[in-house]
């Protein structure tokens, strides 16, 4: 009796420890951690931390066509007699990417100046030209107000459809894949010049002449490891993404080959894009066209 107690014990033992080691295997992790793991460390920091491009102010009076707007989602330099903002620069990272449907509420900006003509949804009907986002839509999923942010009309320029739907669309689906890979981006994107080709031919203005159709869209994309203090973490060899792509409906559709340096957009432009980066860095950075992946 003594004996098979004995043997009845060993058993129970030895399933006790079987079990141990099974539950201890179930919890360790089966393999090496991945960008996504990598994302949760990612935060919503400032959009304008590569700096304020053209100097804008938030003065209607004094610098009505260089004027500072600061959201939440976007920071922008507007131009009231163009009907379209000059730049828009935004932070992109996992931490502003969610579930959230594009909302398709297309609305005037009522936080303009009031004296303003406000564009509104219907300001681009029967132009040939689409509402062309500057902070596009998915890279604000994070909640219905920072969607709908995206769909006011002041983020909007005319854009040729070929360009705005393939060829701008391709680029804005590469920089989330690369947030998909564990870096976050700061966005500069704008567009300058008058007279573009959209679905119905040539036009310089829309909306009986109270928008711009520019001749460019241009966007500078800084590509970092997450991190922070990210102005400061910007060296000579930091990817940096620029493009100018012209705003005609026969643009060819890969975004890649409208690659340029950042010193040509500022060229055109008259802006300091990454005023807030080390003026050495920059001039090292600034003169270089990107040859990496396109997809």
């Amino acid at each position: 009796m003594k004996q098979t107690i004995t043997r009845i014990s060993s058993a129970a033992l030895l399933l006790a420890l079987a079990a141990s080691c099974s539950r201890t295997e179930q919890v360790a992790p089966s393999q090496q951690p991945t960008a996504a793991t990598v994302n949760q460390d990612a935060t919503r920091d400032s959009n304008l931390a590569m700096g304020n491009p053209s100097g804008a102010v938030t003065d209607a009076t004094n610098s009505p066509n260089n004027y500072l707007m600061t959201k939440t989602q976007y920071t922008m330099s507007y131009s009231r007699d163009k009907g379209k903002p000059n730049w828009v620069s935004w932070h992109l990272s996992s931490a502003w990417l969610g579930s959230t449907a594009r909302q398709d509420n297309f609305a005037a900006d009522a936080t303009l100046p009031s004296s303003w003509y406000h564009v509104g949804s219907t300001s681009y009907s029967g132009s040939g030209f689409d509402r062309g986002h500057n902070c596009p839509s998915a890279d604000r999923t994070g909640s219905v107000a920072d969607n709908t942010a995206t769909f006011l009309m002041s983020n909007m320029m005319p854009q040729a459809p070929t360009n705005n739907q393939q060829t701008w669309a391709g680029l804005e689906n590469y920089a989330r894949t690369l947030v998909g890979q564990g870096y976050e981006i700061y966005i500069i994107a704008g567009s300058y010049g008058s007279g573009g080709t959209g679905s119905s031919g040539y036009a310089t203005t829309i909306d009986a002449g109270r928008i711009t159709v520019p001749s460019n869209c241009w966007k500078v994309m800084v590509v970092l490891p997450e991190g922070s203090s990210d102005a400061s973490r910007v060296t000579t060899s930091t990817r940096i993404i620029a493009v100018n792509m012209p705003n005609t409906n026969s643009i060819g559709t890969s975004w890649g080959a409208y690659r340029t340096t950042v010193d040509a957009i500022e060229s055109a432009t008259g802006y300091n894009i990454l005023s807030a980066v080390s003026s050495t860095v920059q001039a090292t950075i600034e003169s270089k066209v990107d040859t990496g992946p396109t997809s």
